[in-house]
């Protein structure tokens, strides 16, 4: 799992390309929302380490997170082989989030 977000972006072909589970955080490292569901996150990972897991910082001008129409953060998006299976708005729980882990289960 990762902790800081970074300014450094897949290009969506990239993403669209992948294989296999991936979850998408988009967010900004200010953010309070963003740092409220560090915690739900870090639990709902738990047992889920094999999927991959990009930590985009986003904000305006920002393509990834526009492409995938990202309107608050933080936004969790799960893929499984680069098509979009499930979204998860600022969750406040691990069980938010393990709903998206359950849908990219391979």
């Amino acid at each position: 799992m990762k902790t800081q977000y970074i300014p450094e972006a897949p290009q969506r072909a990239e993403i669209d390309a992948t294989k296999g589970a991936l979850l998408l955080e988009f967010g900004a490292n200010w953010c309070g929302h963003c740092m409220a569901a560090q915690a739900p996150l870090q639990q709902a990972f738990a047992g889920n380490e094999g999927v991959s897991h990009y930590k985009v910082e986003d904000g305006p001008g920002r393509p990834l997170g526009r492409s995938f129409r990202v309107k608050l953060w933080p936004t969790f998006i799960f893929l499984l082989d680069g098509e979009e299976k499930a979204r998860v708005v600022r969750p406040l729980r691990a069980d938010d989030l393990s709903v998206g882990f359950a849908q990219i289960d391979p």
